[in-house]
């Protein structure tokens, strides 16, 4: 079940008060840019500047048929639709000339809570590891036997667009079973952050879930500190 992320998270930002609200990812360039930066805006607003907006260009051309937009464009598409939300997010009004938008004196209301929510960008193709560097606070990887040398590579974007590489998060999915060495070996070639993923794992009821989470955190405690 896949549940539309802004919706649920006005929700969840309501119930709770100090969990990170992420979205890993959201398909960009399916959705209008400055709806998009609208509702990213209202759900940091009511959680007080608690979410990470994870975005991806996705996989499946039909998708964008019936959502009638163009597949074929939508890395080159992301990059200026992230240029136009974090403006939408740092200004009263902008005016934004590119080649897919046009606003002219036009913003949105309320901004931010921290007026630049962090962009974190998922995908594994050579354009999207560039593209993290240069462009993104953020990635998600899967998890590969080649994930060290594709983060030198992202490194190596972020360092050719005069960008402090170290300042780029990674998020990795990480299954219940994984122990404590896997997690330290992932910190030693610079995963950041671990997101761990409780479906599948024959636990009944959200308290079984949330429990479970917990026994894991206790559990890699002297790793995450």
């Amino acid at each position: 079940m896949f549940h539309e992320p802004f919706v649920l998270f006005g929700y969840l930002a309501g119930l709770t008060e100090a969990i990170e609200l992420v979205t890993a990812v959201i398909i960009l360039p399916q959705r209008q840019t400055a709806l998009v930066a609208k509702q990213a805006a209202c759900v940091d607003v009511i959680s007080r500047g608690r979410l990470r907006l994870g975005i991806g260009t996705g996989w499946n051309a039909v998708e964008y048929d019936s959502l009638n937009e163009n597949f074929s464009n939508r890395g080159r598409r992301s990059e200026e639709q992230i240029d136009v939300i974090r403006k939408l997010w740092a200004n009263e009004t902008i005016t934004f000339n590119g080649e897919w938008h046009q606003i002219e004196d036009a913003g949105i209301n309320p901004l931010p809570e921290a007026r630049r929510i962090p962009i974190w960008l998922g995908g594994m193709a050579p354009q999207v590891i560039d593209r993290v560097g240069r462009i993104a606070d953020g990635w998600f990887p899967f998890l590969n036997p080649n994930l060290g040398q594709q983060l030198k590579d992202v490194h190596r974007s972020a360092e050719k667009a005069g960008r402090d590489p170290t300042a780029i998060g990674v998020e990795c999915i990480a299954p219940l079973n994984n122990g404590s060495d896997q997690l330290k070996n992932l910190q030693d070639i610079g995963v950041t952050h671990v997101a761990v993923v409780t479906m599948n794992s024959g636990l009944r009821g959200a308290q079984q879930h949330i429990d479970a989470i917990k026994r894991y955190r206790d559990a890699i405690g002297d790793i995450v500190g």
